[in-house]
């Protein structure tokens, strides 16, 4: 198995999710390794002129060795989840030590408002699955699939993800696996939908397809009996065949739900023991070990206000299918950066991870995008 009218709420949302833009290019970098710090920075994907935000990406590895990286590259004067975007690509020939310095446009904004929040499989039938946020109005938006049969040179028509249910649905970017089976599986929260007014609290569904993706099937809701804000799930499968689902949450923790029949039905909500502000977590499976890694925000200030922010950068190791974690690690720790929306692929020894890196007082949270690599030795150590 391998691997995103106005009223008070989504006002709210939009604040959590957005940061207003910056200056800059992007740059290669390579921060040296010392025995504390085992994160290199590969690539660092600054906003420019019309470009005021890039985020939100996901890695392939393509048969003839070289990595892509795509991404939701913005344009025009506004950094906001909703302002204009198309898909762009960098590559890298060298197993991401280097990467190309100009953008080739991937998928151009076919959306009303934009197109965002990518996930890239490949599929067990070696096609390359590319899926993204079509973004239409703030009570529109439908995760898209593509297939690519030759390497990401072309793509197939769009299918719609969604077609049981109308609204604002959001599946993160690097959010779309494939079961051991052959099952599609992503998760998604619905924000807003006919009848319903704008809701910062997402019903968290999954869906899933059994024919590579041309026909999807929605799961029940996911039950959530204390009513506690849950966004941005993610999934990951299980040794035993059951599916971990992990929720941002506002109950200062990352959240869990399980299914143990492929998709179809989910256990209800509980607290994970992963201590977490406001913001999503990524968990792949290593595939050299068969651990799970975690990396997301362990921010365990007991400053309320500190403990909203979206800094220290962490990643950990569960060896028990994540009841618990342990190689608790720093990778990012600047007190004003904004680390989140990560991506993962995992290259020999090492892992690549693609995240949001801004400036927070700057107003550049999710303008920025780093690529680095971090050493799997060290993250055992």
């Amino acid at each position: 198995m391998k691997k995103s009218v106005f009223n008070g709420g989504i006002l709210l949302l939009i604040a959590s999710l957005i940061q207003a833009c910056g200056d800059g290019a992007s740059t290669q970098e390579n921060h040296g390794s010392t025995s504390e710090w085992e994160i290199e920075r590969k690539l660092v994907l600054n906003p420019g002129e019309d470009n005021p935000r890039n985020s939100e990406g996901d890695f392939i590895a393509l048969k003839d060795g070289r990595l892509l990286f795509v991404y939701s590259h913005y344009y025009g004067e506004s950094s906001s989840d909703h302002a204009t975007a198309f898909l762009a690509g960098r590559y890298s020939s060298d197993q991401g030590e280097t990467w190309t310095t100009e953008d080739e446009e991937i998928l151009p904004n076919e959306g009303g408002m934009n197109v965002m929040s990518v996930s890239l499989l490949r599929l067990q039938n070696g096609d390359i699955a590319l899926f993204y946020l079509r973004k239409n109005d703030t009570d529109d938006c439908i995760p898209m699939m593509r297939i690519s049969k030759d390497e990401t040179k072309t793509w197939s028509e769009p299918i719609p993800c969604i077609t049981d249910k109308e609204g604002y649905f959001v599946l993160n970017n690097d959010r779309v696996i494939q079961l051991a089976d052959g099952r599609l599986l992503l998760a998604v929260a619905r924000h807003a939908g006919p009848g319903m007014e704008w809701s910062g609290k997402g019903d968290i569904f999954s869906y899933y397809s059994d024919d590579n993706g041309q026909t999807w099937q929605s799961s029940e809701e996911v039950p959530n009996p204390e009513g506690i804000v849950l966004q941005e799930p993610g999934v990951v499968e299980l040794k035993d065949g059951s599916i971990l689902m992990v929720i941002r949450s506002n109950a200062g923790v990352q959240c869990y739900s399980y299914s143990r029949d492929r998709g179809k039905t989910w256990s209800e909500v509980e607290k994970s023991t992963l201590v977490s502000p406001v913001s999503p977590a990524t968990i792949e499976r290593i595939p050299g070990t068969g651990d799970l890694l975690a990396v997301w925000n362990n921010n365990l200030s007991e400053d309320p206000d500190r403990a909203k922010l979206r800094t220290p950068l962490n990643a950990a190791i569960s060896r028990d299918e994540g009841k618990t974690w342990e190689n608790v690690k720093t990778l990012e720790d600047d007190p004003d950066g904004w680390y989140c929306y990560i991506a993962m692929e995992f290259v020999g020894e090492e892992v690549m991870l693609g995240y949001c890196a801004g400036n927070r007082p700057a107003g550049t949270g999710l303008s920025v995008t780093n690529l680095s690599k971090v050493s799997m030795d060290w993250l055992y150590e």
